[in-house]
């Protein structure tokens, strides 16, 4: 599929993708698509209809079943589930973890997949999350895999659990962010793979600021800014 004003950021958990992907968007004033909002929203749902334990099928029927919408407020895509603005309902720890487990159901993301590409139509899209520049949007005109060894993504999401005032041992993070790391690179659906072409950026030895200057010109670069 053709999705050329599109620019991708993919890679593993903790490595600062939305943050950056939301900065960057601002930056260009294109709109910024939070890919794992969706998936916290159909955790959400499984959580209030007592369905945690839900199979693949049972859970990809569900997802299908959503009637989700996106609003273009300001420079920012925000996901509404059935005229309901989400908000933080989707930022619990609850939602979290299950969110990490869904998201590897591939009756889930085949649901959620055309949800997504739907966005991608309009163009000038800022978007991250595992598969965007693999599965998701292909075609897209640029691409970025940014990466960080895991005991720094790990501190980097323990930093922010502690700022929400969540009590959360370091040793249980790290132990989360690496079991997600496998989960993401051995699912059996779109597991996380850097696409050939994608430009990568090592986060571990930079700070926020420095890597969002090498996101930023390399996007002026390829898009004539």
């Amino acid at each position: 599929m053709s999705s050329q004003n599109i620019v991708t950021i993919d890679g593993p958990g903790g490595a600062g993708k939305s943050t950056l992907a939301k900065l960057l968007a601002g930056k260009l004033g294109w709109a910024f698509l939070d890919t794992g909002a969706i998936y916290r929203t159909v955790a959400l749902v499984l959580i209030e209809r007592g369905l945690t334990e839900a199979s693949d099928e049972e859970a990809g029927r569900i997802a299908d079943q959503l009637d989700l919408s996106f609003r273009l407020e300001g420079h920012e895509q925000r996901l509404y589930l059935a005229g309901r603005n989400l908000g933080v309902a989707i930022r619990t720890p609850e939602v979290t973890k299950l969110a990490s487990r869904i998201s590897s159901l591939p009756a889930v993301r085949t649901a959620l997949l055309s949800a997504q590409r739907r966005l991608g139509e309009r163009g000038q899209l800022v978007t991250e999350g595992r598969d965007m520049g693999t599965v998701v949007f292909p075609g897209a005109k640029l691409k970025f895999f940014l990466d960080a060894d895991p005991e720094i993504r790990a501190k980097r999401r323990f930093d922010e659990l502690k700022a929400k005032s969540a009590q959360v041992p370091f040793c249980e993070v790290l132990a989360e962010l690496k079991a997600r790391d496998q989960r993401d690179q051995n699912r059996t659906t779109a597991p996380l793979t850097r696409a050939p072409e994608a430009v990568v950026i090592d986060s571990s030895q930079l700070s926020q600021t420095e890597v969002f200057d090498l996101l930023y010109e390399k996007t002026k670069e390829v898009f004539n800014l």
